[in-house]
């Protein structure tokens, strides 16, 4: 084999993964957009879990559109369906949904109060984490990813990140309280990116993928939301007028769709980290230049943000594994 023959394969390879880390640090920015939306509309309906209802199912009422109309998504669903049959993707594979679900809750429920940027950096401690574990139980396509000294320094330095984030917020219980909720959701995000993309892989269609992750999501917000009802009532909050407040959930069809495309190029590990490095930038910018009332962020903040940036840097700049 000539040497243009060999090298092409690793030129390709890596254009694609400079690329996947390129899509994902934009899909990040617009996650932190997604936070904010979601966020004032769940203060707006006065429930977090409405405010998910309503994003998840705008997002999916879309798909339900696109989908079946493309030869690509039609071709997924009998492919997953077989998939399915023969036993070469699995039931809970199919379950990354539920995770989505529960950020997206999270979202209406805590950044009233947290605002965007605490928000953030708690989900990305979570997630940081997970990442690491997930790549090592080979749960997603790459398969198996060794756990360096590195990587599991900038998990930690990402837990350090999030008590800088809240210190101010020590003396505040219900505060603290609530950050766990963001917390847990970043947890839950690696293994959503990781299953998606099986999901991904037997339906060889990213619209696919993101179509059973918001069908099962919305099953499962639809359950919390009937608990909810019983144990609250019915949300007591106005639905707002301005069209910008339902971009949630097609918002989270791209983080989504770009989520399941490229996690086979970067592993869930990379994937994270430069999702990561858009979700904070942008969600320090949206609290600094358009704050709400509760999210004036102090150098506690800023300075817990600038640690997960620094945090997301250790973790990437870790030498590549043998797989």
């Amino acid at each position: 084999m000539s040497v243009t023959g060999t090298a092409t394969p690793q030129t390709l390879s890596a254009t694609r993964r400079i690329t996947g880390v390129a899509l994902a640090s934009v899909s990040g920015l617009a996650v932190a957009v997604q936070s904010r939306i979601n966020g004032e509309l769940g203060v707006r309906l006065a429930d977090g879990f409405a405010a998910a209802v309503v994003s998840f199912g705008v997002g999916l009422l879309v798909l339900l559109v696109l989908v079946p109309a493309t030869p690509g998504g039609r071709r997924g669903l009998v492919a997953v369906r077989s998939a399915l049959t023969a036993g070469t993707l699995r039931p809970w594979q199919c379950l990354g949904g539920v995770c989505g679900a529960f950020l997206v809750a999270t979202q209406g429920l805590t950044i009233g109060s947290l605002g965007v940027a605490v928000f953030t950096v708690a989900v990305v401690a979570g997630q940081t984490g997970s990442s690491l574990a997930v790549d090592r139980a080979g749960i997603g396509p790459m398969g198996r990813q060794p756990v360096t000294r590195q990587r599991l320094a900038g998990a930690m330095l990402t837990v350090l990140a999030v008590g800088l984030a809240v210190g101010d917020r020590f003396g505040d219980p219900g505060a603290l309280a609530l950050a766990l909720l963001p917390l847990l959701a970043g947890v839950g995000i690696a293994w959503q990116q990781a299953v998606n993309g099986r999901v991904r892989a037997a339906a060889d269609s990213a619209l696919t993928a993101t179509l059973v992750n918001f069908a099962v999501g919305m099953v499962a917000l639809l359950v919390a939301f009937a608990v909810d009802i019983a144990v609250r009532g019915w949300p007591t909050g106005d639905a707002p007028t301005e069209p910008w407040l339902y971009l949630g959930g097609p918002i989270g069809i791209v983080f989504i769709a770009i989520a399941a495309a490229i996690v086979r190029f970067t592993g869930v590990l990379l994937l994270g980290l430069a999702t990561i490095a858009g979700q904070i930038v942008g969600a320090v910018v949206l609290d600094v230049v358009l704050p709400t009332a509760a999210s004036h962020p102090g150098p506690n903040t800023l300075l817990g943000a600038a640690l997960t940036m620094v945090a997301v840097l250790v973790a990437a700049l870790a030498p590549p594994t043998r797989r």
